[in-house]
């Protein structure tokens, strides 16, 4: 079966990519072995990182690719195998996986969303930001470690409180 995928060349997307056990921690315990796969995969297949969080099970991101490439798939399967050789064997293996010679550490498929203009950007930015409050991981946006909402702070484009309140998903107060 093959999936459809938004595929514009120098797009902007959001992804939703999660580990095949929702009740793991293996993302956040190994978050070094994340950083460096997402560095060679860069590097081999460069993009920019407009936002990201890491929690225990799962990680949103947005990509802007560059002009002329809308491969996120290979990215995609290179960072999650690269992060995978890293972190010891120990997941639960279905006969399906087992029998591809497979692990089972992520779920297969990822979410994607294709980006329309800016204020969808800003809307999932927001999100990614705000994901560790909504899933109970911390009190505010800022005390989340695994986020770059942290170097939007640096950069004065929200304020170290943003998010704070514990306001309902699109509702996050001043930026």
């Amino acid at each position: 079966m093959r999936y459809r995928r938004a595929d514009v060349a120098g797009g902007t997307y959001f992804f939703t990519v999660n580990l095949a056990d929702r009740s793991a921690d293996t993302l956040v315990r190994h978050i070094d072995a994340l950083r460096k796969s997402m560095a060679v995969v860069k590097a081999a297949h460069p993009f920019s990182l407009v936002a990201m969080v890491v929690l225990p099970e799962h990680l949103h991101a947005i990509w802007r690719l560059p002009s002329g490439d809308a491969d996120c798939p290979t990215r995609w399967a290179l960072l999650k195998a690269g992060f995978s050789r890293q972190v010891e064997k120990g997941e639960r293996i279905n006969s399906s996986r087992a029998g591809k010679r497979e692990r089972e550490l992520w779920q297969r498929r990822y979410r994607e969303h294709q980006i329309r203009d800016e204020n969808d950007l800003a809307r999932h930015v927001d999100y990614i930001h705000f994901n560790p409050v909504k899933h109970g991981w911390a009190a505010r946006p800022v005390d989340w470690p695994h986020s770059t909402v942290h170097g939007s702070i640096e950069r004065g484009m929200m304020s170290r409180d943003w998010g704070g309140n514990g306001a309902a998903d699109g509702d996050y107060g001043e930026r």
